[in-house]
């Protein structure tokens, strides 16, 4: 079947152009050979009568006829299957992935009759669609009662609050959802009582994405409503919802409900310090945890003392993100010690929170039995020569073997001394894929004799790929080092120097 499409005449007349839903229903069980041998005959029919305007178009939806015979059938299968020949994608009947297709309104409209026809349908992601908003009710509202499909992600896609409202009315029709992502639609915080109503009928929920929707504190007690009936959720992430802050000082119960909760993602959510207190209560019943972020929350430095403690009952964590949380010295000592009690970390960022300069030695049974630690970022935390003689004296014996990724960037304050006892031991890390000792954009420097050391340590370690060093100043002998490095080693390896370099 042709997939091109088909230019106006020069004469301004409007020619029949090929639409492009095709490629989705090609192959599938949907598309009858009656219907097939049809398109060539019917292409005009099908594509010269349309309405030339959107309320004609919005009518022409709302009072189609039942199906009545095998030929109304293709001749419906047939129309819809050349808008999505339109759109150029993978053929699929169950999958239907129209992010980021720059629909037009009238293409969003389309996309509601074509749905007709992927009875099927498990997966819809119309993200990154800026038109589906205002439209939402017109493109979903063929789907009835027992709805199979398992993934419907929405992400950016301008939804108004009405589309929140007719979300919530549509989710008891989707008791197979698995999946759902609402993310980047700041204006359905106002919808959110329709949608935690409707949340209470999707007891197969395994995903619940809201980051960034507008979110207030009344949503926390909405939403804590509605964990009660998602005994089966997996990951909830509320993140980048900044009027958040003092919504779960009172109505976070609920959330410890949810036992099989693995990813909790509540970064950049203004967190209080009463917000805090209970969530003390709460996040360590989460026996399930996995991953926990609690990033860019300042309130928490001085407030964070016994939940960080409390840590330690989450023996399977492997991701704990507490960047950029103004940490003090008691919290962070808190911490230090409650990490010792996680052997399944793997990703530890404690990035931008000065209090750890001058005091990693708190981490260093940490470190010696984090065994499985991929990822360690140490970012602008302030560290002093002495830390990182530390780390280097931590890697010398082997303790962080399995390190693929890390951070030490924006740490000025280290001398050349450290640097250099640091590349030296630096080839231990076998397994390392990526190194960042960049310094401050606010900075330059020369680099020291340890930029030899680091040369030879990198030559021996066969997996790493990236080396971040901006604003270090190559001499020009030092420049020559680096050519001959890779003339004599050919590998992929990109050290970043900045574009000034």
């Amino acid at each position: 079947m042709s997939q091109t499409r088909k230019k106006n005449s020069s004469d301004g007349e409007t020619k029949p152009r090929t639409s492009f839903v095709n490629k989705f229903l090609r192959g599938s069980k949907l598309m009858s050979s009656k219907a097939e041998s049809r398109k060539e005959s019917n292409d005009l029919a099908t594509t010269d009568f349309q309405p030339s305007n959107d309320a004609q178009k919005t009518a022409t939806l709302d009072t189609a006829q039942p199906l009545t015979s095998d030929e109304d059938w293709g001749s419906r299968m047939e129309k819809n299957e050349q808008f999505l020949q339109k759109l150029g994608r993978t053929a699929v009947d169950k999958c239907l992935d129209l992010n980021n297709c720059r629909l037009t309104a009238a293409d969003v409209r389309e996309v509601g009759e074509a749905l007709k026809v992927i009875l099927e349908l498990k997966e819809l992601n119309l993200s990154w669609n800026s038109e589906v908003g205002g439209n939402l009710p017109l493109t979903l509202q063929k789907f009835q009662e027992g709805s199979k499909l398992q993934m419907l992600e929405l992400v950016d896609c301008d939804l108004t609050s009405e589309d929140g409202a007719f979300v919530g009315q549509l989710l008891p029709m989707m008791q197979n959802l698995e999946v759902l992502d609402l993310s980047i639609n700041r204006n359905i915080g106002a919808s959110l009582n329709s949608i935690a109503q409707g949340l209470k009928s999707t007891s197969n929920l395994k995903v619940l994405k809201l980051h960034s929707c507008g979110l207030s504190q009344e949503s926390v007690r909405l939403l804590d409503a509605a964990f009660r009936s998602l005994c089966e959720l997996k990951k909830l992430d509320l993140s980048c919802n900044r009027e958040l802050g003092g919504g779960f000082e009172d109505s976070s119960a609920q959330l410890a409900t949810l036992e099989h909760l693995e990813v909790l993602d509540l970064h950049q959510c203004s967190l209080t310090a009463d917000d805090v207190m209970s969530l003390t209560q709460v996040i360590p019943l989460l026996s399930s945890l996995q991953e926990l972020d609690l990033s860019a929350n300042k309130k928490m430095g001085s407030s964070s003392e016994n939940l960080l403690s409390r840590l330690r009952f989450l023996p399977a964590l492997k991701s704990l993100l507490i960047n950029s949380c103004a940490l003090e010295s008691e919290t962070f000592t808190a911490l230090a010690e409650a990490s010792t009690y996680l052997p399944a970390l793997e990703i530890f960022d404690l990035s931008w929170n000065k209090c750890v300069g001058g005091n990693l030695k708190l981490l260093l049974e940490t470190l010696k039995f984090l065994a499985s630690l991929r990822v360690l970022r140490l970012s602008s935390c302030g560290l002093v020569t002495e830390d990182v003689a530390l780390l280097a004296s931590v890697i010398h014996t082997g303790h962080l073997a399995k390190l693929r990724e890390l951070d030490l960037s924006y740490n000025d304050s280290i001398c050349d001394a450290g640097w250099a006892i640091f590349c030296q031991n630096v080839r231990f890390l076998k397994e390392l894929t990526e190194l960042d000792i960049s310094l401050r954009p606010s900075t330059s420097r020369d680099c020291g004799q340890w930029f030899r050391h680091l040369l030879c340590a990198v030559a021996k370690l066969s997996e790493i790929t990236e080396i971040g060093m901006k604003r270090w100043n190559l001499p020009t002998s030092q420049e020559e080092e680096l050519e001959h490095f890779h003339q004599d080693h050919r590998r992929s390896i990109h050290f970043d120097l900045g574009e000034f370099q």
